[in-house]
Protein backbone atom coordinates (compact mmCIF):
# COMPACT_ATOMS: atom_id res chain seq x y z
CA UNK A 1 0.00 0.00 0.00
CA UNK A 2 1.24 2.97 -0.92
CA UNK A 3 0.59 6.35 1.14
CA UNK A 4 1.69 10.13 1.08
CA UNK A 5 4.49 11.53 3.86
CA UNK A 6 4.88 15.07 4.34
CA UNK A 7 8.19 16.50 2.79
CA UNK A 8 10.24 18.02 5.84
CA UNK A 9 11.33 21.03 4.56
CA UNK A 10 13.32 22.69 7.10
CA UNK A 11 15.96 19.38 7.34
CA UNK A 12 16.12 20.18 3.50
CA UNK A 13 17.18 23.48 3.81
CA UNK A 14 19.33 22.97 6.78
CA UNK A 15 21.28 20.39 4.63
CA UNK A 16 21.63 22.80 1.29
CA UNK A 17 22.70 25.51 4.31
CA UNK A 18 25.59 22.69 5.38
CA UNK A 19 26.98 21.46 2.46
CA UNK A 20 26.78 24.18 -0.43
CA UNK A 21 30.11 25.41 0.01
CA UNK A 22 31.55 22.18 0.42
CA UNK A 23 30.98 18.66 -0.65
CA UNK A 24 29.51 15.83 1.89
CA UNK A 25 31.90 12.90 0.78
CA UNK A 26 29.19 10.23 0.95
CA UNK A 27 28.32 11.96 -3.13
CA UNK A 28 30.53 11.89 -5.71
CA UNK A 29 31.34 15.51 -6.98
CA UNK A 30 30.74 16.16 -10.65
CA UNK A 31 32.20 19.51 -10.31
CA UNK A 32 34.13 20.22 -13.32
CA UNK A 33 32.54 16.62 -15.08
CA UNK A 34 28.78 18.19 -16.15
CA UNK A 35 28.40 19.90 -12.89
CA UNK A 36 27.08 19.01 -9.52
CA UNK A 37 24.01 21.17 -9.54
CA UNK A 38 21.40 18.82 -9.27
CA UNK A 39 23.15 15.64 -7.55
CA UNK A 40 23.62 18.71 -4.83
CA UNK A 41 19.36 19.31 -5.38
CA UNK A 42 18.65 15.69 -4.86
CA UNK A 43 20.51 14.98 -2.05
CA UNK A 44 18.83 18.27 0.08
CA UNK A 45 15.68 16.49 -1.35
CA UNK A 46 16.46 13.35 -0.02
CA UNK A 47 17.49 15.09 3.61
CA UNK A 48 13.69 16.29 3.59
CA UNK A 49 12.52 13.16 2.01
CA UNK A 50 14.50 10.00 3.63
CA UNK A 51 12.82 7.89 0.60
CA UNK A 52 14.65 6.92 -2.35
CA UNK A 53 13.24 4.86 -5.63
CA UNK A 54 15.27 2.43 -6.44
CA UNK A 55 13.85 1.54 -9.89
CA UNK A 56 16.60 0.95 -12.52
CA UNK A 57 17.23 4.00 -14.66
CA UNK A 58 13.74 5.22 -14.00
CA UNK A 59 13.83 5.44 -10.88
CA UNK A 60 15.42 8.65 -8.30
CA UNK A 61 18.11 6.88 -6.39
CA UNK A 62 21.80 7.33 -5.35
CA UNK A 63 24.23 4.29 -4.17
CA UNK A 64 27.51 5.38 -5.82
CA UNK A 65 28.77 6.94 -9.20
CA UNK A 66 28.37 3.43 -11.10
CA UNK A 67 25.38 3.06 -9.05
CA UNK A 68 22.35 6.04 -9.73
CA UNK A 69 19.51 6.91 -11.53
CA UNK A 70 19.56 9.76 -14.24
CA UNK A 71 16.97 11.43 -12.74
CA UNK A 72 19.79 11.99 -9.71
CA UNK A 73 22.00 14.45 -11.78
CA UNK A 74 20.35 15.44 -14.45
CA UNK A 75 18.40 18.20 -14.54
CA UNK A 76 15.57 17.20 -17.13
CA UNK A 77 15.68 13.68 -15.80
CA UNK A 78 15.00 14.84 -11.75
CA UNK A 79 12.04 17.54 -13.77
CA UNK A 80 10.33 14.50 -15.42
CA UNK A 81 10.97 12.10 -12.64
CA UNK A 82 9.54 14.38 -9.60
CA UNK A 83 6.65 15.63 -11.77
CA UNK A 84 5.69 12.08 -13.60
CA UNK A 85 6.71 13.25 -17.10
CA UNK A 86 8.06 11.70 -20.38
CA UNK A 87 10.03 8.47 -20.28
CA UNK A 88 9.37 8.78 -15.98
CA UNK A 89 5.75 9.23 -16.19
CA UNK A 90 3.87 6.12 -13.29
CA UNK A 91 1.83 3.43 -14.14
CA UNK A 92 1.01 3.69 -10.78
CA UNK A 93 1.84 5.81 -7.62
CA UNK A 94 5.53 5.64 -7.07
CA UNK A 95 7.97 5.74 -4.44
CA UNK A 96 9.79 8.76 -3.77
CA UNK A 97 8.91 12.51 -3.62
CA UNK A 98 7.18 14.17 -5.80
CA UNK A 99 6.40 17.91 -7.44
CA UNK A 100 4.30 20.14 -9.04
CA UNK A 101 4.98 23.28 -11.42
CA UNK A 102 3.54 25.89 -10.40
CA UNK A 103 3.74 30.06 -10.43
CA UNK A 104 6.86 31.77 -8.66
CA UNK A 105 5.07 32.56 -5.61
CA UNK A 106 3.37 29.56 -5.15
CA UNK A 107 6.84 27.93 -3.73
CA UNK A 108 8.41 27.94 -0.21
CA UNK A 109 11.84 27.42 1.21
CA UNK A 110 13.06 23.85 0.42
CA UNK A 111 11.28 23.45 -3.33
CA UNK A 112 13.81 23.92 -6.43
CA UNK A 113 14.00 26.41 -9.48
CA UNK A 114 15.48 25.03 -12.78
CA UNK A 115 16.92 28.04 -15.14
CA UNK A 116 16.59 27.85 -18.76
CA UNK A 117 18.52 29.63 -21.28
CA UNK A 118 17.18 31.48 -24.71
CA UNK A 119 16.91 28.37 -26.62
CA UNK A 120 14.52 26.97 -23.73
CA UNK A 121 17.23 24.39 -22.38
CA UNK A 122 16.97 24.20 -18.99
CA UNK A 123 20.47 23.96 -18.00
CA UNK A 124 20.89 24.47 -13.70
CA UNK A 125 18.90 23.42 -10.56
CA UNK A 126 18.72 25.44 -7.87
CA UNK A 127 17.41 24.94 -4.24
CA UNK A 128 14.67 27.68 -2.26
CA UNK A 129 16.72 28.20 1.19
CA UNK A 130 15.03 31.88 1.90
CA UNK A 131 13.41 34.71 0.95
CA UNK A 132 14.32 38.73 1.44
CA UNK A 133 12.51 41.29 0.00
CA UNK A 134 10.33 40.17 -2.38
CA UNK A 135 13.81 37.84 -3.47
CA UNK A 136 14.08 34.19 -3.83
CA UNK A 137 17.21 33.68 -2.10
CA UNK A 138 18.67 30.14 -3.04
CA UNK A 139 21.59 27.46 -2.67
CA UNK A 140 23.17 25.85 -5.03
CA UNK A 141 26.35 23.72 -6.15
CA UNK A 142 28.65 24.08 -9.28
CA UNK A 143 28.90 28.03 -8.95
CA UNK A 144 28.57 27.68 -5.30
CA UNK A 145 26.19 29.69 -3.89
CA UNK A 146 24.35 29.67 -0.12
CA UNK A 147 21.41 32.22 -0.21
CA UNK A 148 22.15 34.10 -3.03
CA UNK A 149 19.40 35.86 -4.48
CA UNK A 150 17.96 34.52 -7.72
CA UNK A 151 17.71 37.86 -9.17
CA UNK A 152 21.31 37.87 -9.92
CA UNK A 153 22.14 35.08 -11.77
CA UNK A 154 21.42 35.50 -15.60
CA UNK A 155 18.54 33.55 -17.32
CA UNK A 156 16.00 33.57 -19.83
CA UNK A 157 13.32 31.45 -18.18
CA UNK A 158 12.89 29.55 -15.56
CA UNK A 159 10.66 26.87 -13.97
CA UNK A 160 9.35 26.22 -10.30
CA UNK A 161 8.83 22.84 -8.59
CA UNK A 162 7.10 22.72 -5.68
CA UNK A 163 7.59 19.11 -3.30
CA UNK A 164 4.06 18.64 -2.75
CA UNK A 165 5.16 15.21 -0.57
CA UNK A 166 6.73 12.06 -0.22
CA UNK A 167 5.68 8.45 -1.54
CA UNK A 168 6.30 5.49 0.72
CA UNK A 169 5.20 1.86 0.49
CA UNK A 170 3.71 0.63 3.51
CA UNK A 171 4.56 -3.31 3.70
CA UNK A 172 2.88 -5.56 5.90
CA UNK A 173 4.83 -6.67 8.86
CA UNK A 174 3.56 -10.18 9.46
CA UNK A 175 6.25 -11.79 7.46
CA UNK A 176 9.05 -9.64 8.90
CA UNK A 177 7.78 -10.25 12.37
CA UNK A 178 7.42 -14.36 11.30
CA UNK A 179 11.57 -13.68 10.02
CA UNK A 180 12.56 -11.68 13.13
CA UNK A 181 11.05 -14.08 15.38
CA UNK A 182 12.28 -17.76 13.99
CA UNK A 183 15.73 -15.98 13.17
CA UNK A 184 14.98 -16.11 9.59
CA UNK A 185 16.23 -12.55 9.26
CA UNK A 186 16.70 -8.54 10.21
CA UNK A 187 13.50 -6.75 8.33
CA UNK A 188 15.29 -4.15 5.68
CA UNK A 189 16.28 -1.01 6.94
CA UNK A 190 14.38 0.39 4.00
CA UNK A 191 10.71 -0.91 4.55
CA UNK A 192 7.68 0.99 6.77
CA UNK A 193 5.94 -1.33 8.31
CA UNK A 194 2.51 -1.50 9.34
CA UNK A 195 0.24 -4.34 11.13
CA UNK A 196 -1.75 -6.06 8.79
CA UNK A 197 -4.02 -7.35 11.38
CA UNK A 198 -5.81 -5.74 14.12
CA UNK A 199 -3.08 -5.58 17.11
CA UNK A 200 -0.86 -7.22 15.18
CA UNK A 201 -1.97 -10.25 15.43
Amino acid sequence: MIVTKPYNRERSVEYARRWALSRNPLFYDFTGGGGNCTNFVSQSILAGALTMNPTPTFGWYYTSLDDRSPSWTGVREFYEFTCGLGDFAPTANRIGPFCQEVMRDAIEIGDVVQLANSSGQFYHSLLVTDFRDGDILISAQSNDALNRPLSTYNYATARFLHVVGVNVELVDDTRAFSDLLNAVAIPPKNQIYVPMTPDGE
